[in-house]
């Protein structure tokens, strides 16, 4: 039983984290990601589908994305599904091979951008905790109807802590202190580096 609460708890913690490092992937910092066109969607003839499978996503230099789509009756479709997305890019088309230039960050755009990571980096920790307090919840109900002992229920809660040995980290520092006084952040590989952007 105690194993069972342990997984779950840890396969739910895993959930949330997944869910931060997707949410910041997406933020546009100023320097050129993949990641930044993962969510858009498009039109494939009437079925909407991820960018990835209808075209190659590459990254041209630091401030550059080159998007060549599969098919040459596909960049007019692709072109639409990012004018529509949320990026705030204009595509500049040349032939079949679509370039989206990633701005400068503006100092406002830097300090939005804090605000942004801190505030997923707050409702991941949210998450983690209330993931947390079911998992102790659940031990503690065992040791009351003393189907475990003493030892076992801190064993138990203690495997579920963040940054114990017996459980994996359930979220990464830099992820989860992002915050107000933090310098903006941009985002490689799923993890906020707080270097600023090369200008």
């Amino acid at each position: 039983m105690l194993n069972e609460i342990k997984k779950d708890a840890q396969a739910r913690m895993g959930k949330s984290i997944e869910s931060l490092r997707h949410a910041l992937v997406k933020v546009r910092t100023g320097r050129a990601n993949t990641g930044l066109v993962d969510s858009i969607k498009v039109n494939y003839y009437g079925t909407d589908m991820p960018l990835s499978q209808v075209a190659s996503v590459a990254v041209g230099d630091s401030r550059s994305l080159i998007i060549t789509p599969w098919e040459k009756q596909m960049v007019g479709p692709v072109e639409k599904a990012i004018l529509a997305s949320d990026l705030g890019l204009t595509p500049n088309t040349a032939g079949t091979v679509i370039r989206l230039n990633i701005p400068s960050l503006t100092e406002e755009r830097r300090r939005d951008l804090t605000k942004v990571v801190h505030s997923e980096g707050e409702d991941a920790k949210i998450a983690i905790r209330n993931i947390r307090r079911d998992a102790n919840h659940q031990v503690k109900e065992l040791l009351k109807d003393k189907q475990i002992t003493e030892d076992e229920a801190t064993r138990a809660e203690a495997a579920c802590a963040p940054g114990q040995p017996s459980g994996e980290r359930t979220l990464p520092a830099r992820e989860a202190d992002a915050g107000e006084g933090a310098q903006p952040a941009h985002v490689v590989e799923g993890r906020v580096d707080h270097r600023r952007d090369e200008e």
